[in-house]
């Protein structure tokens, strides 16, 4: 009995001695004491602005020294649509020290979003003024074979001196690409689509030779060869029937 009393007297010493402790540390007590006024951001700023990052942190400063949630403002300010990550840290006795990681831009995705280097889509606002960057199609739950058929085809076509600008995957499976300077080569079924590409840049040096304008469309879903039209000219087939 007696060291039932004493072990329930030691943990009530150990929980009054605790208990300030965890209070200060997650703010219980004295909240408002030592409050955090002071904000400094490192960030390399491309398309995230200050302005933006002061609004998402603005409501949790003023806060106590210990009472401030990291956690909390590195939400606030992960949600900001260029913010790929950042981290928080307090100094003593009045600052929050924020590091920025923007999103890196890789690609259109459907002419309605972005696609970071990470493989991750995003909205963000002023993506119109981003300049070139290609353009990939195709339905959302098949973007990362989308993004690697535009890789493959990026070495495909390395060494020619055509310019891939984009492709795009139909709802059908039918894939196709599209030139820098607006032109189309459809390819079909993807299990077919390196036979093809190959079969077409063997002769693609003596099919251009002449056309200073270049092609403005190949349709390499034939048999035994390719169909190709020129700009402002009747198409020339190449040899065989479509596959569809």
């Amino acid at each position: 009995m007696k060291g039932a009393v004493r072990l329930a007297a030691w943990c009530l010493a150990m929980v009054l001695v605790a208990l300030p402790i965890v209070g200060l540390l997650r703010g219980w007590f004295a909240a408002d004491r030592w409050p955090v006024t002071q904000l400094t951001v490192q960030a390399e700023f491309k398309h995230v602005s200050e302005s933006d990052i002061r609004a998402a942190v603005g409501p949790r400063l003023g806060k106590g020294f210990f009472a401030l949630d990291l956690e909390g403002v590195q939400k606030a300010v992960a949600a900001l649509p260029w913010v790929e990550s950042v981290e928080a840290r307090k100094r003593w006795p009045d600052t929050l020290q924020l590091r920025i990681y923007e999103r890196q831009p890789f690609a259109r995705w459907n002419d309605k979003q972005l696609i970071s280097r990470q493989g991750l889509v995003f909205d963000a606002p002023g993506m119109d003024n981003l300049g070139e960057l290609p353009g990939l199609h195709g339905p959302d739950a098949r973007l990362a074979e989308v993004v690697s058929f535009y890789a493959d085809t990026q070495k495909a076509f390395a060494g020619t001196h055509l310019q891939i600008s984009g492709v795009a995957l139909t709802e059908r499976g039918s894939w196709s690409i599209t030139t820098r300077s607006g032109a189309q080569i459809v390819i079909g079924d993807r299990e077919e689509a390196g036979r093809r590409l190959r079969r077409f840049l063997e002769v693609y040096p003596q099919l251009i030779a002449g056309h200073a304008d270049g092609f403005a469309y190949a349709d390499l879903r034939y048999t035994n060869g390719f169909a190709v039209r020129w700009p402002q000219a009747a198409a020339v087939n190449a040899g065989g029937s479509p596959r569809t």
